[in-house]
């Protein structure tokens, strides 16, 4: 099968970009709204865009009702987040989160999931995730405003909370941080089986 999408016809390519490209990290993004609704969601169009200066992309895809996510309103208000890392223990508390719930309503406390005080945002944190990383938002690239579109978030990375569980001599152990990834449909991924394969040299 071959689709060319230079040919004006309207496919439907969803399903083959998420089912392609696989497995992806998953932010857990959370937020405060501006009447203080502690506000969080999973998004999995997710990575590093820099390091020097450090900086993260999540995207919003537009949902079908082209009316942004809580996430995205509420970064443009308050300018604040933090990324949370999903391990394996967070699953079900991370998939349930990502339910349709009203702005009103605190996933937080619809999904049972714990929060403390972050050290430099107001947005909580997720009291359990193993990595967290504490954000101001830099930019926003709308690419599309059309359904199924993309909003990037570019976020500063002011502050990394790392659980000493997972360092070995100050540095994050792979083998201990038990992430997962997500993949097409319902399918999701671990880190369980792992394997070493060392850059080669010139």
């Amino acid at each position: 099968m071959f689709l060319d999408l230079t040919d004006n016809s309207n496919h439907s390519v969803y399903s083959y970009l998420v089912g392609g490209i696989s497995p992806r990290p998953i932010a857990w993004v959370s937020t405060l709204s501006s009447e203080g609704v502690a506000n969080i969601a999973p998004y999995s169009f997710f990575t590093v865009a820099s390091c020097n200066p450090p900086v993260l992309s999540v995207t919003q895809v537009n949902p079908s009702n082209n009316k942004d996510k809580d996430t995205l309103n509420n970064l443009l208000v308050t300018k604040e987040c933090v990324v949370n890392i999903v391990s394996h223990d967070l699953i079900e508390q991370m998939n349930q989160s990502g339910a349709n719930y009203s702005s009103e309503i605190s996933e937080f406390d619809a999904a049972n999931i714990s929060q403390t005080s972050s050290q430099l945002v107001h947005a909580p944190s997720v009291t359990d995730s193993k990595i967290k990383f504490e954000c101001r938002l830099r930019e926003v690239i709308t690419i599309s405003k059309e359904t199924g579109g993309g909003k990037i978030m570019l976020l500063d990375v002011i502050g990394i909370n790392i659980d000493d569980e997972v360092l070995v001599n100050g540095y994050i152990d792979p083998t201990r941080s038990n992430t997962v990834g997500k993949m097409g449909g319902d399918y999701f991924s671990t880190t369980k089986d792992k394997f070493v394969l060392k850059r080669p040299l010139f």
